[in-house]
C-alpha cells in the first residue's frame, strides 16, 4: 500500500518513519537518482561525498553554508537497495519493480522521537522533489515551503511528543 505521507512507529527502542511511493519511472531511473550527485542536488538536502560502497565513510555536505556531519554507507545493491547512516538516522531506500514502474519505500529509523512531525513534514518535501524530478520538471516551491504546507498535519497525526524539536534552520 502506498503512503504519500509519512508514518511514523516504535522500532526496536528507536523510531521509524515511513513512506512508500509509487513512481511511474524504472527503478533504473530512480537508482540514479539516489544515488547521483547531479540528481540528488534536486531532492536530498545535502550532498554527499564518498564513494557509493558498503562500509564507506560518508560526508553530508550542506548547500548553504558548508557545514557537514558524517556518515557512512551500510548497504548498496543496485537497483534495489540503498541503505546509509545519517549522522545518527539510518535511511533506507528500497526499489521494487511494477508494473508501473517503481515502488519506492523509504524508511528513516532514529532515535529522538521529538523530530518525528519536524523530519516527517522535511522527508515529505524531499520525496515530493524526487518524484517532481523524476519527471524531469521544476518543483513549484522552494525549498522549505512544502514542509511549511504539511508539517501542521504531521504535528497533528503523530501527537504532541513527536513535535518537540523544532523546524529545520533554513
Amino acid at each position: 500500500m502506498t503512503t504519500i505521507d509519512g508514518t511514523l512507529e516504535a522500532a526496536d527502542g528507536r523510531h521509524r518513519l515511513r513512506f512508500v511511493r509509487d513512481l511511474p519511472h524504472p527503478p533504473e531511473k530512480v537508482w540514479r537518482a539516489l544515488t547521483e550527485p547531479e540528481h540528488l542536488s534536486t531532492w536530498f538536502p545535502q550532498d554527499i561525498v564518498g564513494p557509493r560502497a558498503a562500509g564507506a565513510a560518508l560526508r553530508f555536505v550542506s548547500r548553504d553554508d558548508g557545514s557537514e556531519f558524517a556518515g557512512e554507507m551500510v548497504t548498496v545493491d543496485p537497483p534495489r537497495v540503498l541503505e546509509f547512516l545519517w549522522g545518527d538516522d539510518r535511511l533506507r531506500f528500497e526499489l521494487t519493480p511494477t508494473a508501473d514502474g517503481t515502488r519506492l519505500t523509504f524508511t528513516d529509523t532514529f532515535t529522538e522521537v521529538g523530530k518525528g512531525a519536524r523530519d516527517g513534514a522535511g522527508w515529505h518535501e524531499c520525496l515530493d522533489r524526487l518524484g517532481v524530478a523524476l519527471d524531469d520538471r521544476e518543483p513549484p516551491w522552494s525549498w522549505g515551503e512544502r514542509w511549511s504546507a504539511v508539517h501542521d498535519d504531521y504535528v497533528a497525526r503523530f501527537g504532541p511528543e513527536a513535535a518537540t524539536i523544532g523546524p529545520p534552520g533554513r
